[in-house]
Order: structure tokens, then C-alpha cells, then sequence
């Protein structure tokens, strides 16, 4: 099975001054507005960094959710928060670290399992796969 999933970005002007708007294929995201001062100076409007930490918290959770699953556990509730690192390195800027945050509640689990269990959907997620900063996980059960 191969899925395409579509996205675009549009930008006019310089880096600075300039404005852009990011889309998604499924409509989720429709012209929403990104730019230098959202990416790097903390104003409202969102960044690549901010959409790649959602994907990658999104996609860590739903392998965790299959793997829990296939162990015979199911998850009470899960939530991943990621930081993701951006910083100025030799030659440019660069995601150096993803920092994945979890919190979660699954009855009838032992603590060592569970630990096996985020770390197998940390390395074996679609998004981590993508990527080569380094990404730890802190995982804590509620």
C-alpha cells in the first residue's frame, strides 16, 4: 500500500518581510500564516517546527496505540507533547533534538513493559523513521 498525502506552502517577499501560508490536503489546514516573526520571534502563527511536533506526537502516539494493542493493553488515555529543537548551527539552522513528552494511564501494565513498549513505537514510528535529530522520550504512567 503507498499513501501520498499533499501539502503546500506559499511565500512572498524577502525573509524578513515576508508573509506565507501553509495548506493541507485535507483541508485541515487552509491558508494558515506563517513568517519569520512566528518561526523565530515567537509571534502568533505558526512554523514548521510547531506542524513537524504535532505530526511527530500524533504519529508516535498511534504506534504506541498498535503496539500497546498487539501486547493485549489498551491505553485509558495517552498524551505526547513535543519540543522540537531548532537552533543555529555550522552552516544554517538545524533541528538538532525532538523531545517527546508522554503521559499515560493503561490498566494492567508493568512499568519495565511499558517503558519496552514507547521506545519500540519511538524508534518505529513513520515520522522518527524520517528523521535524524536526536529523539528522546520521556514516558511516565499516570
Amino acid at each position: 500500500m503507498k499513501i501520498v498525502r499533499k501539502a503546500s506552502a506559499a511565500w512572498t517577499g524577502g525573509l524578513k518581510d515576508g508573509r506565507g501560508a501553509i495548506s493541507t490536503g485535507s483541508g485541515v489546514l487552509s491558508e494558515q500564516p506563517y513568517g519569520f516573526a512566528s518561526r523565530f520571534e515567537g509571534q502568533p502563527g505558526t512554523n514548521p517546527e510547531e506542524l513537524l511536533g504535532a505530526a511527530h506526537a500524533g504519529c508516535f502516539t498511534m504506534a504506541l496505540s498498535l503496539i500497546l494493542q498487539e501486547a493485549g493493553h489498551t491505553a485509558e488515555r495517552m498524551e505526547t507533547n513535543a519540543d522540537v529543537t531548532l537552533e543555529q548551527v555550522e552552516g544554517g539552522f538545524s533541528i538538532t533534538a525532538i523531545k517527546l513528552t508522554l503521559r499515560a494511564s493503561i490498566p494492567g501494565i508493568e512499568e519495565s513493559q511499558f517503558h519496552e513498549l514507547a521506545n519500540k513505537a519511538k524508534a518505529g514510528c513513520p515520522i522518527s523513521k524520517a528523521l535524524n535529530p536526536e529523539i528522546t522520550l520521556d514516558a511516565a504512567l499516570a
